[in-house]
């Protein structure tokens, strides 16, 4: 009874491998079909080993299918890859491509706000989070994100530059002109920063 027992676990460990092989050697596939921009010969290279419990396929299919174009099908896989790893950080700013790429900037910035609540003091979130509030004009939302990455990276282009149209926008013309004064000192001769202090003049 051990014996079949041993035997039989044995056996899964081997089919375990051949499974394993089968996949590694789809994912070669697809990175190779995709270094051709070959995507869906990509697509359809892990679609033969396709596993709905895999996270590392819906990732990768997500990706995938955004290159490809179709937004929908990308937007569906990364949204199963959230669903088996809801901390995933990596699979929310997968699911932001498509859902920009569609113009869904409500269910984007979702997804930023889910990534905050998992990693507070995310660069990138934080920054695109203020972007989407500042281009829709409501300047006191974006304001929160910009000011938290310029106290973080007080020598950061990016942030330093936005959080100085923010308090523009907020008529907060001290502060603008001190950070637009640091955004030419991070990039001397920014057009924007430059633009910036003569509305303040």
């Amino acid at each position: 009874m051990l014996m079949l027992v041993f035997i039989s676990l044995a056996m899964g460990k081997s089919l375990t491998a051949q499974d394993f092989k089968k996949v590694q050697e789809a994912f070669v596939a697809s990175y190779s079909h995709e270094n051709s921009k070959s995507y869906s010969k990509a697509i359809q290279a892990l679609k033969q080993v396709y596993d709905t419990q895999s996270y590392e396929i819906n990732i990768r299919l997500g990706w995938l299918y955004y290159n490809a174009g179709n937004y929908p099908e990308s937007v569906s896989y990364y949204l199963k890859a959230i669903q088996l790893k809801p901390y995933s950080v990596e699979a929310r700013f997968g699911y932001a491509l498509p859902a920009s790429a569609l113009g869904n900037w409500n269910q984007v910035l979702d997804k930023y706000v889910e990534i905050l609540k998992i990693d507070p003091n995310n660069y990138t979130a934080n920054y695109r989070a203020g972007l989407i509030y500042f281009n829709r004009k409501e300047y006191s939302a974006a304001y929160r994100y910009f000011e938290k990455i310029a106290n973080m990276f007080p020598f950061d282009y990016d942030a330093t530059h936005m959080y100085a149209w923010t308090n523009f926008r907020l008529g907060k013309l001290r502060e603008a002109k001190v950070l637009f004064q640091k955004t030419l000192l991070i990039k001397p001769g920014d057009s924007s920063a430059t633009e910036g202090l003569g509305l303040i003049k």
